[in-house]
C-alpha cells in the first residue's frame, strides 16, 4: 500500500479546525471529571492527547462519540459548524468522525463481518443483506491492510491483537467511506490507546494509516501513554491533568522531561538503583515450579522466594506470557508441579479455585474481559475477594463495607474515588488500581502479574510499581510477565528471558537494564538453549 509522507505542520492554512471544543465539562455523581476544556484539532494534523489515567481524556472522547452527555454550557463546532450537544448515538458518523475506543467497541458475540459492517448495516435501507458479497468485500479489505482475519469468525474467539486490528481496520475504512460520500469537509479519526495490543508490525502499519489520513487533509486525534510513539507520530500534543487542559505544545519543541512534568505535575519517584546479585535457594523459595509444559511452553523450571520480584519476558510468542495463567490454572498445563508452603500441587490438575485457596492472585493483561465485571460498581469489584468478611448471620454489613471500600480507594489513589460508579467508567489505570486493591486485600502469598501497566499512564505506572514493591516488602512472592523492558528493569530482582517456549537466560543485579533485556531478547534466537532449570537452586552460581 502506497502511503504519502506526512510531516508536522501539514494543516490547511486558513481552514477552520476540524473539531473545536469550547468549555466542555462532564460530571459524575457531582464530581467534575472534565472541566471547561477548550481544544482545537486542525485539518491535516496528527494531534496527541496525553494525560494520566483519570485526567479526562477518555471522557472527552466519549463526549465526542455521543456516549456521554456533557454538562450544560459545553460547546462543539465541527468544520466551522455548530453541533448540538449531546450527540445522538451514532451521529458522529454524520460529522465525519470515526473512533477506536480503549475497549475497542466490539460485540464479542457477533462475527468479524458483523462487527466490521455494523455501522453500515444500521444505516442501510436495503431489505436484505448480500452476505456473500459482504464476505468477499471484507476479505479484500483485510488483504489490503495485510490483516489475517476470517470474516465468519466470532470476535469472542479472537486474541487481543486480532481484535485491535479489526477495530482499527473498521475505523479507518469507515473514515475513508465517509470522505468518499456526500459529506464535505475533512473528517477526524480518534484513536484511544490503539497500540496496547499491537505487535511492532501492527504499530508500524497503523502509523502509516494515520499519516495517510492526515496527508489527505483529515485529522487524527491520538491518545497514547507512550512518549516515544507520541514524539514519532504527532505534530502537536495537548495535555490533560485533573480534568483540565494544561497545555498544547508543538511535539518537536518539548523534551520528554517537560512532557512528563506537564502530564503528572510532579517529579517521578526513583526506582531501581543498586541490586544485590543474590537469589533465594530452592529450600527457602516460596514457589518452586518443575517441568511445566503445555502446547507452547516446554519443561520450564524455576524458583521464587519470599519478597522477590521475578520478571519473565521474551519476544512475542516465546511463551513467557503463558506462565502466570498456567500457574493459576486459567490455562491447562500438560505437565508440571508447583511446590508452595502448602505442599506440592499437580499443575495439570490446577484451577483458579485451588489457586485462590493456596493464596495465589492473578492480575491478567486483559483486565476488562478476564479480571473484572465492568457493568457492576467499583465497590463490588474492589471488595469481591473479601466479601465474606462483611457477612454476618444478619446479612451483609453494608456500612462497614462502604467505609472500608472508601478507605481502599483513597489508599490506592483511585480517581474518581466514588465506590458506587460503574467499574467500566474508570480509566484504564484506575481500573488496574482497583484490581490490585481487590487481590491484595486477600493477603496473597503469590502475586502473578501479566503486563500490569499495559495502557497505564506514567504517573499511575509509578504508583503501581510502588504497590508491587510494597507487596514484596510485606513478604509476597511476585512474578511479573511483561514485554515492557523498562518496567522489568524498574521492579525486578531477577529476569528470566524466554525463547521458543523455554527459559534461555537469566539476568540478575546490574545486568537488569532496559537495554540489556532488549539485547538478550533479540539475540537469543541464535543461541543454544541450556538444559535443565534456570533459577535459584542450592549452591548455584550466576546464570
Amino acid at each position: 500500500m502506497s502511503v504519502p509522507a506526512h510531516a508536522g505542520g501539514a494543516s490547511r492554512v486558513g481552514a477552520p479546525p476540524v473539531v473545536e471544543a469550547r468549555g466542555v465539562s462532564k460530571s459524575f455523581a457531582g464530581v467534575r471529571v472534565l472541566d471547561s476544556v477548550d481544544l482545537d484539532v486542525l485539518p491535516g494534523e496528527i494531534h496527541g492527547l496525553l494525560g494520566e489515567n483519570g485526567s479526562g481524556k477518555s471522557t472527552f472522547i466519549k463526549v465526542l462519540a455521543g456516549f456521554h452527555e456533557p454538562d450544560p454550557g459545553s460547546g462543539l463546532r465541527i468544520n466551522g459548524e455548530d453541533v448540538p450537544l449531546p450527540l445522538a448515538p451514532g451521529a458522529f458518523r454524520d460529522y465525519g468522525m470515526s473512533f477506536v475506543h480503549q475497549d475497542l467497541g466490539l460485540i464479542t458475540s457477533l462475527s468479524v463481518l458483523e462487527n466490521l459492517r455494523l455501522g453500515t448495516f444500521s444505516r442501510a435501507r436495503d431489505w436484505a443483506i448480500g452476505w456473500r458479497r459482504q464476505r468477499a468485500d471484507a476479505r479484500t479489505l483485510f488483504e489490503e491492510f495485510s490483516v489475517d482475519l476470517d470474516p465468519t469468525a466470532r470476535v469472542a474467539d479472537l486474541d487481543g491483537t486480532q481484535r485491535a486490528l479489526l477495530a482499527i481496520v473498521r475505523a479507518v475504512h469507515e473514515m475513508r467511506t465517509l470522505r468518499g460520500g456526500a459529506r464535505t469537509g475533512p473528517g477526524m479519526l480518534i484513536l484511544d490507546e490503539p497500540t496496547v495490543f499491537l505487535p511492532e508490525t501492527g504499530r508500524r502499519q497503523l502509523f502509516s494509516l494515520m499519516r495517510e489520513i492526515a496527508g489527505g487533509g483529515s485529522a487524527v486525534l491520538f491518545v497514547s501513554h507512550d512518549l516515544d510513539e507520541v514524539r514519532e507520530i504527532t505534530d502537536r500534543a495537548t495535555i490533560f491533568r485533573d480534568g483540565r487542559l494544561r497545555a498544547t505544545v508543538q511535539t518537536s519543541s518539548v523534551t520528554d522531561t517537560e512532557l512528563v512534568e506537564l502530564i503528572i505535575g510532579r517529579e517521578l519517584p526513583e526506582h531501581g538503583g543498586e541490586r544485590e546479585d543474590v537469589a533465594p535457594t530452592a529450600a527457602d523459595a516460596t514457589v518452586v515450579v518443575d517441568d511445566l509444559s503445555d502446547e507452547r511452553v516446554e519443561s520450564v523450571s524455576f524458583a521464587l522466594g519470599d519478597g522477590e520480584v521475578l520478571g519473565m519476558t521474551g519476544l512475542l510468542g516465546s511463551g513467557f506470557e503463558r506462565i502466570p495463567y498456567l500457574l493459576f490454572g486459567a490455562f491447562p498445563a500438560a505437565t508440571g508441579t508447583l511446590r508452595t508452603g502448602d505442599g506440592t500441587l499437580s499443575l495439570p490438575a490446577m484451577d483458579p479455585v485451588k489457586a485462590i485457596a493456596h493464596r495465589m492472585a492473578l492480575i491478567p493483561a486483559d483486565r476488562q474481559s478476564n479480571g473484572s465485571v465492568g457493568s457492576i460498581s467499583v465497590r463490588d469489584n474492589a471488595m469481591l475477594q473479601v466479601i465474606d468478611r462483611y457477612t454476618t448471620w444478619r446479612g451483609l454489613s453494608r456500612p462497614q463495607l462502604a467505609r472500608d471500600c472508601q478507605e481502599t480507594l483513597d489508599r490506592f489513589d483511585v480517581r474518581p474515588p466514588i465506590p458506587g460508579i460503574a467499574y467500566q467508567s474508570l480509566s484504564g489505570g484506575n481500573q488496574q488500581k482497583v484490581l490490585l486493591a481487590k487481590w491484595l486485600a486477600a493477603d496473597p502469598r503469590v502475586l502473578l502479574l501479566h503486563e500490569p501497566t499495559q495502557g497505564v499512564d506514567i504517573g499511575a505506572r509509578a504508583q503501581i510499581y510502588e504497590v508491587v514493591h510494597d507487596a514484596a516488602r510485606s513478604g509476597c512472592a511476585v512474578l511479573c510477565a511483561s514485554s515492557d523492558y523498562e518496567q522489568l528493569a524498574a521492579i525486578c530482582d531477577r529476569v528470566l528471558i524466554f525463547d521458543r517456549g523455554r527459559v534461555a537466560r537469566e539476568l540478575r543485579g546490574a545486568d537488569i537494564t532496559k537495554d540489556r533485556i532488549a539485547h538478550e531478547c533479540y539475540t537469543l534466537a541464535d543461541r543454544a538453549v541450556p538444559a535443565g532449570p534456570v533459577g535459584p537452586t542450592e549452591g548455584e552460581g550466576d546464570g
